[in-house]
């Protein structure tokens, strides 16, 4: 086994996109590191990496500093020769499925706790949802509404920002029709992200409705009509969801996601 590390996305997209447009729900998470890294939505450094058996990718992940080492959809024998390569790194948290996100945090040798169990979706029968109100693009001239929203978010799931990185963020989206809200009676109700579709498959998120807005639908019905449109140009739909938060796998299971595979998030001490 070799693997390759590269800090460019272009490098690693053209060693690695055979792969990982086997399986691009799999892949979901690789697939958008690499390409929002490319597209320059995202600018924080990343390590790329490929495991390379006989001259064929085998395997893939990355390592930021604020993610850690993200094993995607490696498989549970590669994670210690991607632990291997990584030795020196001493990331501050790993994810990955299950058995291979274990796998690798045991070989560190290093003290770590679970700090978060997600589960991947795909949709199978689409169900339209309603609730009053309407969804549509958000546009550059929302962004100063979305700032406080998107803070908010990212303060209750416990991922550090500031409000330029916020900015940039939301504007980036924004140009490139890659965000959504709902408005009910003129007011923006909540949001909703999604990845840019990369070989026929595409994520949903984030979706934040704020506490004094939720219990209405509003939540659940921009998700279904994201999806819809998502559906709708030919792609797979696919999206993560907490399993620590039972509402939302119930709203996601109500619109027609289905279970693909679960992933565990190990931080380090």
């Amino acid at each position: 086994m070799i693997v390759k590390l590269t800090h460019d996305p272009s490098v690693f997209d053209r060693l690695a996109s055979a792969f990982l447009q086997r399986d691009p729900v799999l892949n979901t998470t690789v697939l958008s590191a690499t390409k929002n890294r490319i597209h320059g939505v995202l600018t924080d450094p990343a390590v790329f990496l490929s495991v390379h058996d006989a001259g064929e990718v085998v395997g893939t992940a990355f390592l930021t500093a604020s993610d850690g080492i993200v094993l995607g959809g490696l498989s549970t024998e590669l994670a210690p020769v991607v632990g291997e390569a990584l030795i020196d790194a001493r990331p501050h948290a790993v994810t990955g499925l299950t058995d291979a996100a274990l796998r690798y945090a045991r070989q560190t040798r290093r003290p770590f706790r679970e700090v978060e169990r997600s589960r991947l979706h795909k949709l199978g029968l689409f169900v339209a949802q309603e609730a009053d109100g309407t969804a549509r693009r958000a546009s550059s001239a929302d962004v100063a509404t979305l700032l406080p929203l998107f803070g908010a978010y990212r303060a209750e799931v416990g991922r550090a920002g500031s409000a330029g990185a916020d900015r940039q963020w939301l504007e980036h989206r924004a140009r490139r029709g890659r965000l959504w809200v709902w408005v009910d009676r003129g007011q923006i109700a909540c949001l909703a992200g999604h990845q840019s579709p990369a070989f026929g498959a595409v994520r949903v998120g984030p979706v934040y409705t704020p506490p004094q807005s939720r219990g209405r639908g509003y939540g659940s019905a921009l998700t279904a009509a994201v999806t819809q449109y998502l559906r709708a140009a030919g792609d797979e739909v696919c999206l993560f969801t907490d399993l620590a938060n039972p509402t939302s796998n119930k709203i996601y299971a109500a619109i027609g996601f289905r279970p693909v595979r679960d992933f565990v998030t190990y931080a380090f001490s």
